[in-house]
């Protein structure tokens, strides 16, 4: 079942996904090369604590950490560690957290000091793809809309995006219908109604579109070819005029990082 959201409940998202904008950016201004994984988590659980929310990945299904930490050929649920950044890396962060009972969900990928033309490149349009995406998320569309925006920008730049994983309801909870994949066909699809709260998040890969997941801890998700991926996300309210996007990459992209 698809809930919609009231104006008052996504004015409480909207808090949500402030708090979640600042606190990408905080952890983000200490990305720098030699800087472990772990470090990063534990600095960004204690900044979303400190300001009354919680983390809520930490826990979920029996995931470890605060934040999804991704490095390089790491597509999303990379796990924080003793994994050391280096120069040239590029690393997303992907968190989840609720205030006052209401939840926003944002993913941004940094660079690790210089990195190449090519990883530079992949960043743009993935983000751009994002954009693109939000521009259907208006009420009367439908899923597949976002969908084929995302999957066509993506595709015409030689990149491709994930199958098995993709976007979703959110607010009340982390994870609601509907599913929001990152392909598809358009005027298909669940309706897109005024109230409907989602989750927006372009997971592109530079090469194949095939992905693995680790062994391991059964978390970590790869691309196949060991190539980079990118990945990028908002939470956004459908609206009749078009996206009402209720977290922000602000506070990142103003800073002096």
């Amino acid at each position: 079942m698809i809930l919609l959201k009231t104006k008052e409940e996504i004015e409480l998202i909207r808090d949500a996904g402030l708090l979640l904008g600042k606190t990408l950016a905080e952890v983000g201004r200490h990305i720098r090369p030699g800087v472990t994984t772990a470090f990063l988590d534990q600095l960004g659980e204690q900044f979303i604590r400190d300001n009354g929310a919680m983390p809520l990945c930490k826990g979920f299904e029996g995931f470890p950490s605060a934040f999804c930490i991704s490095v390089n050929d790491v597509v999303v649920h990379g796990i924080p560690g003793e994994v050391f950044l280096k120069e040239g890396d590029n690393v997303s962060l992907d968190c989840v957290i609720n205030l006052n009972g209401y939840v926003a969900d944002s993913a941004y990928t940094f660079a690790v000091g210089e990195i190449s033309p090519e990883v530079q490149r992949l960043m743009k349009v993935t983000k751009e793809a994002l954009y693109i995406g939000l521009d259907k998320c208006k009420a009367g569309n439908r899923v597949g809309d976002i969908s084929h925006a995302v999957q066509m920008h993506c595709e015409k730049n030689g990149y491709n995006v994930v199958r098995e994983l993709c976007g979703h309801g959110v607010g009340l909870q982390m994870h609601e219908s509907p599913n929001v994949p990152n392909y598809g066909v358009k005027g298909t699809g669940p309706l897109l109604k005024e109230g409907m709260v989602i989750a927006v998040e372009p997971m592109v890969c530079m090469g194949s579109k095939n992905v693995k997941f680790s062994k391991e801890d059964g978390w970590t998700c790869r691309t196949r070819d060991g190539r980079p991926a990118a990945h990028y996300e908002h939470t956004v309210a459908i609206t009749a005029n078009g996206p009402d996007i209720l977290t922000t990459f602000d506070f990142i992209e103003n800073s002096n990082n």
